[in-house]
């Protein structure tokens, strides 16, 4: 029994070693590619910025690298699975591990193991890294680079016309702001109750003040209703502490990608209590931080059952088939985001839906995999 035990936990690691030192060094090679390609396409673009090359490594690539590889970690993961596995299954290594008793099951765990480790390395990613490296490499790209980059091919810096709710009674209407001054012009605020005026504030210009952290209002006129009565009160200068910040003026559609979790959080419930329309965006990114990670424990199942059995094509026919089916997965969970953000579709369900396909595949893979 504890011969039996013992030679499980050495076929355990050795799974799990082939699994993880294969998948880094796809990740290492594949990452290497992307970066010489980008190099070669962005060398006009450093030379004119005129940085040195650590600038360029620390400022730009260590927003780049994080970025991509976070986007193709599954691919890396299922690519990775399906070929250490259909070398295992070619050399007859997976008929004589099932041949020595080990169940089709306990076969799996290692790559269990492994799937859910590599899936708790990018949630943590996706959560606090990959903002991170997005707002590292949003920068460089938007100063040195493409000038329009997060404007939507056109100088969005002023913004004109916003009207937005700032909380279940009140809104708040702005004529022009320039998001690098932090400046605006046409501020007005109106305050209902039971569809009835309450309250509404006009300021010529207003600012934001670093210092207090607050909104500094000039040539402001405030008006109160109660009733058949008005007061109205006139002050050069007011302070307002209002629900929104700077950054929720700014709307570029970039800024989602750059906050982490914590604050993303935050501002999608202050974009839901202003009624956004731009919240099934939103909640699409904040959805599919935790379902993009859980896709690498289901992608690790489906190859390593697709790939465990022993075929004519052997490892050509095992990765040809890995590529068809991660491509069917992008395209199915592009497909899902389009119908989110543009159509009925629920959030939630754009983000867990491939997962929840694929899930059902790897369950019927597994089924009718030969044991």
């Amino acid at each position: 029994m504890l011969k039996a035990n013992a030679m499980f936990k050495k076929i355990d690691r050795y799974i799990l070693s082939k699994y993880l030192t294969t998948f880094f060094f796809c990740l290492l090679l594949l990452t290497a590619i992307v970066v010489v390609v980008d190099i070669s396409e962005k060398t006009d673009d450093f030379v004119k910025s005129k940085l040195p090359v650590w600038r360029i490594i620390t400022d730009y690539y260590f927003g780049f690298i994080p970025r991509i590889d976070a986007m193709l970690f599954p691919l890396f993961v299922f690519i990775a699975v399906i070929f250490f596995t259909s070398k295992m299954a070619t050399r007859s290594e997976v008929i004589a591990i099932l041949g020595s008793g080990v169940s089709f099951r306990r076969f799996l765990l290692p790559y269990f193991i492994g799937g859910l480790f590599l899936s708790i390395l990018l949630w943590f990613g996706y959560q606090y890294v990959v903002p991170k490296a997005n707002k590292k490499w949003g920068d460089f790209e938007s100063k040195y680079i493409d000038p329009n980059f997060g404007n939507n091919g056109g100088n969005n810096t002023y913004k004109q016309h916003l009207y937005f709710r700032n909380d279940s009674n009140t809104y708040i209407g702005i004529r022009g702001y320039d998001t690098i001054s932090k400046a605006g012009n046409g501020f007005f605020v109106q305050r209902f109750s039971n569809n009835k005026l309450l309250y509404n504030l006009r300021a010529d210009n207003f600012n934001w003040d670093t210092a207090t952290k607050k909104w500094k209002l000039d040539n402001v006129v405030e008006r109160t209703l109660n009733n058949i009565t008005e007061t109205v009160k006139s002050s050069q200068t007011v302070m307002m502490n209002y629900n929104f910040k700077p950054v929720d003026l700014r709307k570029d559609e970039y800024l989602k990608d750059q906050m982490a979790t914590p604050a993303l959080n935050q501002y999608i419930k202050v974009e839901r209590l202003r009624g956004s329309e731009g919240l099934n965006t939103l909640l699409v990114e904040r959805y599919n931080r935790d379902a993009i990670p859980a896709s690498v424990l289901i992608l690790t199942i489906i190859g390593a059952v697709l790939a465990s059995r022993k075929v004519r094509g052997g490892s050509g026919l095992h990765l040809a088939l890995g590529v068809v089916i991660s491509v069917l997965y992008i395209l199915f969970s592009r497909f899902s985001i389009v119908f989110a953000t543009k159509g009925s579709f629920t959030p939630f369900l754009a983000a867990w839906t491939p997962n929840i396909v694929f899930g059902l595949l790897a369950f019927y893979l597994y089924k009718k995999a030969p044991k």
